[in-house]
């Protein structure tokens, strides 16, 4: 089977290259950190010590970091991925970063005679550990159709939007909608228990009701708990992920107002001192 390279071991890399070994694949892993790889190289991944390394070798290199300064430290420079990729070999970037950078990064990638797909993630940390994680792919139908069955050993929803690029912007626009979704049910907690409702029979019937969506039901639980150490998602990858999208469209001068409100809001939660816990902390904003 074709040998796949990691780069990232969070909890999305963590999940990808675990459900890549179950697949049979042979995995090469790299994080700054060696003991996050700690589990999976106990499992039978391999150890490298740079970007670099890591791809030497490897048919399929896969990126799953935080942001634009991350992807771009990964793939480039002397121990950057880029440079240890054989001629025909891919980059997959999982990261959800700007589509700027991803457009720029194609075509440092092409030029070096590499492939390339940006192939951004949905799921939390469970869909991550199970290997049914949802992706928004950008790339050649060619290589959308050779790449899906190695995809599919780690996400499945799978879904080519077009060339180069639409992934990443679908993603964004897919996670600021969830942003404002957040905002609006903690503005709704925290409204309800200042009404003195009854939060059991609230959370009954907001998560059966016409509001009840995916984003709702998934947080609105730990949410009205007041638990929001178990990360699903950090508070600062949401951030960043809506400064990306506030930035395209500003470059496409598109108005965004309700999310440019969540954005503040969850600047707000980051000055707390919240920007590692899960995003729906921002509800302790309404409740202050």
């Amino acid at each position: 089977m074709q040998p796949i390279s990691v780069l990232g071991l969070g909890i999305m890399g963590g999940g990808i290259a675990r459900n890549l070994l179950r697949a049979g694949f042979p995995v090469t892993v790299y994080n700054r950190t060696r003991a996050k790889a700690q589990a999976l190289l106990d499992a039978g991944a391999a150890w490298a010590g740079s970007p670099r390394a890591a791809a030497i070798g490897a048919d399929i290199v896969i990126s799953v970091v935080g942001d634009d300064a991350a992807s771009r430290a990964t793939w480039l420079g002397d121990d950057g991925a880029l440079a240890g990729m054989r001629a025909g070999a891919v980059a997959v970037e999982c990261t959800t970063l700007s589509v700027g950078w991803v457009r720029e990064l194609a075509g440092r990638v092409h030029a070096a005679g590499v492939r390339f797909m940006d192939a951004p993630m949905a799921g939390s940390k469970n869909a991550a550990a199970a290997g049914q994680l949802s992706l928004y792919v950008g790339a050649t139908p060619e290589l959308f159709g050779e790449l899906r069955a190695v995809l599919a050993s780690f996400a499945t929803t799978i879904v080519h939007f077009g060339p180069t690029g639409s992934g990443a912007a679908y993603k964004l626009i897919n996670n600021m909608i969830a942003a404002a979704n957040i905002a609006a049910l903690a503005e709704g907690v925290a409204l309800a228990e200042k009404s003195g409702l009854n939060m059991d029979t609230f959370l009954s019937t907001i998560t059966t009701g016409a509001v009840g969506s995916p984003i709702v039901k998934m947080k609105s639980p730990a949410m009205i708990a007041r638990n929001h150490t178990d990360t699903h998602f950090a508070l600062r990858w949401m951030h960043k992920d809506l400064t990306y999208a506030l930035r395209l469209a500003d470059e496409l001068g598109v108005a965004l107002p309700d999310v440019a409100l969540a954005h503040e809001l969850l600047r707000m939660a980051m000055q707390r001192g919240w920007a590692d816990q899960d995003f729906a902390v921002v509800a302790e904003l309404m409740r202050d």
